[in-house]
């Protein structure tokens, strides 16, 4: 008698999209009519609260940098795929990452001094230009290589500050009024996290012919770069320059590296970055752990849809019924997250629970991204914005690059151990904001600065 042994697949019911999805739309339409202040409602809904310029200008940042996320997605959804689909093996990969890590730390940690010098329009423009370099390249040859791997990570580098620091200094050139950067902010994160779903849903659809898929996706990618690259140029003028390197440094030394608060914010920014890498990087392997069969593509959407539910809380806790201090609601954030990812190290976990366990870790980072902005407005000037955020991503990179080579070359860190320690940065960025609060002799809150 044959034995037939029936496998399995764990995947996600539809109701988690449906629930997930109907929150943050619902969240979204709701938080003006919760308002505590009539002047302070929400640019995107309310027209007549703000000027036709500026729902002009933000609509228009909001598509170029949507069309930014689709394409740093598009360039990152199928990573994994590219290698087995090439036969690279485990030390090989993280060795290929590793290339990656290390343009990030020695070369990218200083991009953001260079176009704080030079503009902030041409970093966007940068971050472009690589995405399209990578395009044509993988296009041409269908493999990933050093190059390509440089000019991933340098890219991903520059959009952690490029679009930010650009928008900022558009607002403030425009004479736009400082409280409408805070809607800015959330909506930068929610669309950003619809992009990348929109980034996996287009990837699958040109995966349907498994040979030529990549090629695909990445002649796809250098298209949306061009026309993002058309786009800017012919929408937004160039800037001047800053200043000169020597004036930058001396002024970057005194306001920037003499403050203690600023201090206390690019560590949280720090354990932000390396969290978050760090999930990207061991979510699939911590869920597939002992062999469980699991519809890997259907949790991305759940995790990024949570993040943009996230991101659409912070209006409700700043403005709304249940008004915060912004340290504190970012404090919260921090710590929440340092628990989820330490429940997950800590012990075996469920399938069901696992997710729902990454769901609330990304919710509190759609909390803490737009959180952090606003920070940095209030502590860090406009024009050194880019540097402090490129340069607090050094350390994080640094850590990033010794687990790629001691955990997944190696083999010296076992997956519990890292998630551990992307837990205890957490942790620790929750302390600097309750300190931060503390050292601060009037905290404001975010939405009511005019």
């Amino acid at each position: 008698m044959a034995i037939v042994i029936v496998t399995d697949t764990w995947e996600p019911k539809p109701v988690l999209y449906l629930f997930i999805f109907f929150s943050s739309f619902l969240s979204l339409f709701l938080a003006p009519y919760f308002s505590k202040s009539a002047s302070k409602t929400l640019s995107l809904f309310d027209a007549g609260s703000v000027s036709p310029s500026f729902l002009r200008f933000q609509r228009s940042f909001l598509f170029a940098y949507s069309l930014a996320s689709v394409i740093e997605g598009l360039g990152s959804v199928f990573g994994d795929f590219e290698y087995v689909q090439h036969g690279i093996g485990r030390e090989a990969m993280a060795l290929s990452l590793s290339v990656g890590s290390a343009a990030s730390l020695f070369v990218g940690s200083f991009l953001g001094i260079l176009f704080d010098v030079i503009g902030q329009r041409k970093s966007c423009m940068f971050f472009y230009a690589l995405h399209l370099f990578v395009g044509i390249m993988k296009g041409v040859t269908n493999t990933r290589n050093s190059w390509t791997n440089i000019s991933l990570a340098l890219a991903s580098s520059s959009l952690s500050f490029s679009f930010e620091a650009w928008m900022v200094h558009e607002h403030e050139k425009l004479g736009f009024r400082q409280d409408l950067l805070n809607t800015t902010f959330w909506l930068m994160t929610f669309f950003g996290s619809a992009s990348l779903i929109g980034s996996q849903m287009l990837a699958n659809l040109l995966m349907r012919n498994a040979e030529k898929g990549i090629v695909h996706i990445s002649l796809s990618a250098a298209l949306l770069a061009m026309i993002s690259i058309i786009y800017i140029r012919s929408s937004w003028s160039g800037g001047q320059l800053a200043s000169t390197i020597g004036n930058y440094r001396a002024a970057f030394s005194a306001l920037i590296l003499s403050d203690k608060k600023i201090w206390l914010l690019a560590w949280a920014q720090t354990c932000l970055h390396f969290s978050v890498v760090i999930f990207w990087t061991l979510w699939a392997p911590t869920i597939v752990a002992d062999g469980r069969e699991v519809h890997l593509a259907m949790l991305y959407p759940s995790f990024l849809g949570s993040q943009m539910l996230g991101s659409t809380i912070v209006p409700w806790l700043l403005i709304g019924p249940l008004s915060m201090y912004m340290e504190d609601c970012l404090a919260y954030a921090f710590v929440t997250a340092g628990v989820a990812l330490s429940v997950v190290a800590y012990d075996y976990q469920e399938v069901g629970f696992l997710v729902a366990i990454f769901c609330v870790f990304h919710a509190c980072i759609g909390m803490a991204f737009p959180s952090l902005a606003r920070l940095r407005t209030m502590y860090v000037p406009n024009e050194f914005r880019g540097g402090m955020i490129s340069l607090s991503l050094g350390p994080a990179n640094a850590a990033i690059l010794l687990v790629l080579i001691q955990g997944g070359y190696y083999r010296n860190l076992e997956n519990s151990m890292i998630l551990a320690m992307a837990a205890f940065g957490l942790f620790s960025a929750g302390i600097c904001i309750y300190y931060l609060k503390k050292w601060s002799k009037q905290p404001q809150r975010c939405w009511h600065k005019s």
